[in-house]
């Protein structure tokens, strides 16, 4: 950990994540991210844990939820919270103006958006590069899909415009998600119109979810070189 304080970048995005754990309170059901940011947000919270703050999360992926567990924090599931008075999660790309997002990078995007879906807020913690003025310019869209038939879904998403690629882990297996499924990363370019995407793509059978974010965002918390900015939707 403390190697990390050498990058001026970390030590923000740490700020961030802390800020985002301060919206916390006393009693609140709160999605749990997934992904190196989140991460610093749950750690944020095992520290106000240790504080005396008491509250229960629904974890986006089983390594937050391992990460929870060892910091102490509750852990439910929808069957007793259907409902979450604040979600915290990283962002691939944020649009500037709407806060449309691209997620999933980390492959956790099913849940991700399950959790998103049902939260009254939904907070996203960025730096500064993940800001973009349309959606695709850096970060291909994950769609998770079936095993079964995967080929076939990945024929029609390349209809779509999309350059399609099969997630494939660094020791050459596939890449597998929590719900095991398989993750197809599809490259449009800049997206001109990310809602009516995420439903042609959303229309396609085998198609699971797809990591557009679209009218989900509350709030986006950046982490900058000039320091913390907060952005609420145009």
């Amino acid at each position: 950990m403390s190697g990390q304080n050498s990058d001026p970048m970390v030590e923000l995005k740490r700020r961030a994540a802390e800020e985002a754990a301060a919206m916390v309170q006393d009693g609140m059901a709160v999605g749990l991210g997934t992904g190196s940011t989140a991460a610093l947000m749950i750690d944020a919270l095992g520290r106000r844990w240790a504080d005396g703050l008491r509250f229960v999360g629904i974890p986006t992926s089983e390594r937050s939820a391992e990460q929870a567990r060892a910091l102490g924090i509750t852990l439910v599931d929808f069957s007793t919270h259907a409902r979450l008075d604040l979600a915290i999660d990283g962002a691939d790309e944020v649009e500037r103006g709407s806060l449309d997002l691209i997620k999933g990078l980390g492959g956790a995007l099913l849940r991700e958006k399950i959790v998103a879906a049902a939260a009254r807020r939904f907070v996203v913690i960025v730096d500064e590069g993940k800001l973009v003025d349309h959606l695709g310019s850096r970060s291909p869209v994950p769609v998770e899909v079936t095993p079964f038939g995967w080929e076939s879904t990945a024929r029609q998403l390349g209809e779509l415009g999309a350059r399609v690629a099969l997630r494939i882990k660094r020791d050459g297996e596939l890449f597998v998600t929590d719900g095991g499924n398989l993750i197809l990363d599809c490259a449009f370019g800049p997206i001109e119109d990310p809602r009516a995407l995420e439903a042609a793509i959303g229309d396609i059978v085998g198609v699971i979810e797809s990591g557009l974010f679209v009218h989900r965002t509350s709030e986006v918390i950046v982490a900058g070189r000039q320091g913390l900015t907060r952005l609420v939707a145009a």
